[in-house]
């Protein structure tokens, strides 16, 4: 391996890049994400670090749990007649506590299947 140097005063530093990096946002499932490997998980934290592939990994995890939860949802409203529109406009309530219910199911889901993995 062949590392470049610069001068900087009397010292020699190495010419560092990080290469490979995505750069994107990271949303809360890729948080919990980090939290979990870092606690329960040192060794792939560690080999994540090491091959500069966290960042890459968080932003999959993101990713992946954003379209679980699209997935879930989606087939939620369309199997259930109370989370029609008609139903939201004439009992508002009941729509929003069914949809915070089915939507709080499809998060443990989730959190099971990709983030606690």
């Amino acid at each position: 391996m062949n590392i470049d140097y610069r001068k900087v005063g009397d010292y020699l530093l190495p010419n560092l890049v990080i290469e490979n990096q995505n750069y994107g946002e990271v949303n809360k499932y890729g948080y919990l994400r980090l939290y979990y490997i870092k606690e329960h998980k040192k060794g792939l934290y560690q080999a994540l670090l090491m091959k500069n592939e966290l960042t890459n990994h968080l932003l999959s995890a993101s990713k992946e749990c954003e379209e679980r939860l699209k997935t879930l949802m989606d087939n939620y409203i369309k199997n259930d007649e109370k989370l029609s529109e008609k139903s939201k406009e004439n009992n508002q309530l009941e729509w929003v506590k069914l949809m915070n219910n089915y939507k709080n199911t499809a998060e443990e889901i989730i959190l099971k299947e990709l983030i606690y993995v």
